[in-house]
């Protein structure tokens, strides 16, 4: 096929991305600490990032991972009820309280998990999923891994101190960076203050650990963690103008310390950078005919938005996309990748590489449409070739 160019006319600066520039210590009270573009996964400060330490709590962002997941392929529901355990209930550290026998659901727990840490809901979940906690560990293991986190080692699924329980700041940043693409999460960390009601009739009030969520413009989650050989710990995540950042502190002496650290780097971050948005999913990139559809060509678009973090003094980018698409044969559903665009810069560098898919989706023609449309291009003097 042809390839489809689209230019889009402006400026080129800086397509290749941007790193960590700042010289000084923007998180002075952490032992490590980390600060990510979530959508590009730039990393814009670093310190210590691969120091391997204890991250109390902080555990739990990925244990919300395999809840997210687990809903999202279908396999869990929020409404699931959730019937918790002498092991769930005996949990110590922070908890909301469960008694054995109670039954709870999933999104109640979840409640209890992201706003007030529980470690008795979040064992209970464990349970749910994986039928036991030593199964869902190693699944949090195995997850680690395929996300690139390779120096971590989870032993339990809630962060209380443990010999070989750890993982570094940069490791936190791509578990919450995952985590983010289940965006229903930030309806439960964004909560400051709620009830988780009791089968008793009586209610425990919860409070998130993460007073940023209410003191700082834009943060909506994630997660705090403390013991006394973790320090003080948050992974954060903020948006701001289209510009999502994450940031990780660990092993601050107290939660203040924690909290300045924090919004030093997310106050560099928004200062100092801006998402871009290149092309949308909208943003037709050509047609391309399909055959033995309802309709004869469909317009081509990005299966996701595209990006680029630059400068807030970076001018906007000059790129044009090369599309490549094989042909089409109906049906095609939209979201189903049909093809791949090429991001070329004005130099003629390739600089990206974008799956592809329908705007809308193609159903297939029955025999009195595909008659139709036969009579329709005879009557134009030239019978449709399937």
């Amino acid at each position: 096929m042809k390839k489809i160019i689209l230019l889009i006319l402006c400026l080129f600066i800086g397509l290749k991305g941007v790193s960590a520039e700042v010289t000084s210590d923007i998180a002075p009270n952490s032992k490590s600490a980390i600060l990510m573009d979530a959508e590009t996964g730039t990393i814009l400060f670093k310190k210590n990032e691969a120091e391997k330490l204890a991250p109390a709590s902080m555990t739990k962002v990925m244990s919300m991972l395999l809840i997210m997941e687990a809903i999202d392929n279908g396999s869990l529901s929020l409404e699931d009820e959730v019937s918790i355990s002498e092991n769930a209930s005996s949990m110590g550290g922070s908890q909301v309280y469960l008694q054995t026998g109670e039954v709870y659901q999933v999104k109640e727990l979840l409640k209890g998990i992201a706003v007030a840490s529980g470690n008795d809901a979040v064992v209970a979940m464990a349970e749910k999923i994986s039928g036991t906690v030593e199964e869902f560990v190693a699944r949090m293991n195995e997850r680690a891994q395929e996300l690139g986190a390779v120096n971590t080692h989870f032993v339990n699924p809630h962060g209380l101190d443990a010999e070989d329980h750890y993982t570094t700041a940069y490791d936190m940043a791509l578990m919450a960076q995952e985590l983010l693409k289940h965006p229903t999460i930030l309806e439960y960390t964004s909560i400051y203050e709620d009830y988780l009601q009791k089968k008793d009739g009586s209610s425990i009030w919860l409070v998130n650990t993460n007073k940023l969520v209410r003191f700082y413009d834009g943060v909506d989650g994630l997660k705090t963690g403390f013991t006394t050989t973790a320090g003080y710990c948050l992974t954060a995540t903020a948006k701001k103008n289209n510009l999502r950042l994450i940031s990780v502190v660990m092993g601050a002496e107290t939660s203040d310390k924690r909290s300045s650290d924090t919004t030093n780097m997310l106050n560099y971050g928004f200062n100092t950078y801006k998402s871009y948005v290149v092309l949308t999913t909208n943003d037709s990139l050509g047609t391309k005919r399909v055959e033995n559809g309802v309709v004869e060509q469909v317009d081509i678009v990005l299966k996701e938005d595209y990006t680029k973090l630059l400068k807030q003094t970076d001018a906007k980018p000059n790129v044009s996309f090369n599309v490549e698409v094989p042909n089409l044969i109906a049906p095609i559903n939209k979201g189903d990748i049909v093809g791949t665009a090429k991001v070329v810069d004005e130099n003629g560098n390739v600089i990206d590489t974008l799956s592809v898919t329908v705007k809308e989706s193609v159903a297939k023609s029955n025999w009195w449409e595909a008659f139709l449309k036969n009579l329709k291009h005879l009557t134009a003097g030239q019978i449709l070739i399937k």
